[in-house]
């Protein structure tokens, strides 16, 4: 496991036991990660645990073996983004038409 993933995993243990589906609720964390529970977790530790998930995919993901992982910032949940995401030479692979008026052969 890469220690990026290591990081992420220990980092959602502590928010685990820190949560109060543990400590005040007495639940296990593995509980506290199912269905039911996993609703009353707080929201620093439902980012961790998809961070988490996003790591351990990364892994098996063949594509992303060479590339590696994206870093969180660049996710497009977090900056909103709606555009395609391939780039050629620095530009959108698939820029906007420009629009003719008919005269071009004229010119």
């Amino acid at each position: 496991m890469p220690s990026s993933c290591k990081d992420i995993r220990a980092a959602l243990a502590e928010c685990l036991q820190y949560s109060d589906c543990v400590l005040i609720e007495r639940n296990t964390p593995a509980d506290c990660m199912k269905e039911p529970l996993v609703n009353t977790l707080p929201t620093r530790c439902m980012q961790l645990r998809r961070g988490y998930t996003e790591c351990k995919r990364g892994m098996v993901d063949m594509r992303k073996r060479f590339r590696g992982n994206q870093p969180v910032a660049l996710s497009k949940e977090l900056e909103g983004g709606s555009g395609s995401s391939q780039l050629y030479a620095g530009r959108p692979a698939y820029g906007t038409v420009k629009g003719t008026d008919g005269k071009d052969d004229e010119k």
